[in-house]
């Protein structure tokens, strides 16, 4: 039996995004911008928003997966499949949106509420999927503890833990909590792509020791051709990391407003089957 040679994974890039306000009850970041299919994929864009009651609509989607996560405060969610809820903090919300579902979601009555919302592609051969919608609540997450480290698994896994968490896109998603001092490891596929979003602190991170500080994206750098990869970090104060990392797809990407399809064809059709009722 040979010993599988892990690569320790660099930081190849940090990026620091800003806020823009959008209205006197919403401004948001794009901490992944859209329109770099490639160098994000399997990532289509993830904002960073603050916002009140009011900023969103009911709205469409197909081909793709959204996940928010709730930092602070309440948020009311419904969606044309599968009913309404509520969402609290720290809880995160996975829905699939395949062939076509309507959703809206919106901060309770009087409340400033604080999220992040990540759109996950799919491959071509499940963008018609049936739509599915999964809660993940704080509690009922698995969660891996190590000295001073607190690892909330929302999907994929950690050490010896995993989440249940259905999902098209092969993909993991945790919420690291590490006090000062503390250091982590996660191991991850090599071939996945991925980065890390810190919320709270700071650290450094990555095989290259790169500073990362609240506020910052980190963007793993490639695990070549490793057959296993991992990333490294130390809090340098209490911190708060999210870390998303997923398997690329390698398809054409075209996206027009809530449809993310392969084919400009598609993209009409989407459209023509929004406008028809066939949601």
């Amino acid at each position: 039996m040979t010993n599988q040679v892990v690569f320790s994974r660099s930081i190849k890039n940090v990026r620091t995004p800003e806020f823009q306000r959008n209205s006197d009850i919403h401004t948001m970041a794009w901490i992944v911008e859209p329109g770099n299919w490639k160098e994000h994929d399997p990532f289509l864009l993830m904002a960073h928003d603050h916002m009140r009651s009011g900023v969103f609509g009911v709205h469409p989607h197909r081909g793709m997966e959204t996940v928010t996560f709730l930092i602070d405060g309440n948020l009311n969610h419904y969606d044309s499949k599968h009913g309404k809820g509520v969402l609290h903090a720290g809880d995160a919300q996975w829905m699939t949106a395949g062939r076509g579902v309507e959703h809206v979601e919106d901060a309770a009555k009087g409340e400033l509420v604080n999220l992040l919302q990540l759109w996950v592609n799919i491959p071509a051969e499940s963008k018609m999927s049936p739509s599915r919608y999964q809660d993940l609540r704080k509690d009922e997450m698995p969660v891996l503890h190590e000295a001073g480290v607190q690892v909330r698994i929302f999907s994929g896994s950690s050490g010896n833990k995993s989440a249940a968490t259905l999902n098209i896109a092969p993909v993991t998603m945790l919420e690291i909590n590490m006090e000062p001092g503390a250091t982590f490891t996660q191991q991850l596929p090599s071939n996945y792509n991925g980065f890390l979003y810190v919320l709270e602190g700071e650290g450094r991170f990555g095989a290259n020791t790169v500073a990362g500080k609240q506020g910052q994206v980190l963007w793993m750098g490639s695990a070549g051709e490793a057959e296993r990869s991992e990333i490294t970090m130390e809090a340098r104060s209490k911190m708060r990391v999210m870390l998303y990392a997923g398997e690329p797809i390698g398809e054409p990407v075209v996206a027009r407003g809530p449809f993310v399809m392969n084919t400009e064809e598609e993209i009409v059709q989407a459209y023509n089957d929004y406008r028809n009722g066939r949601f």
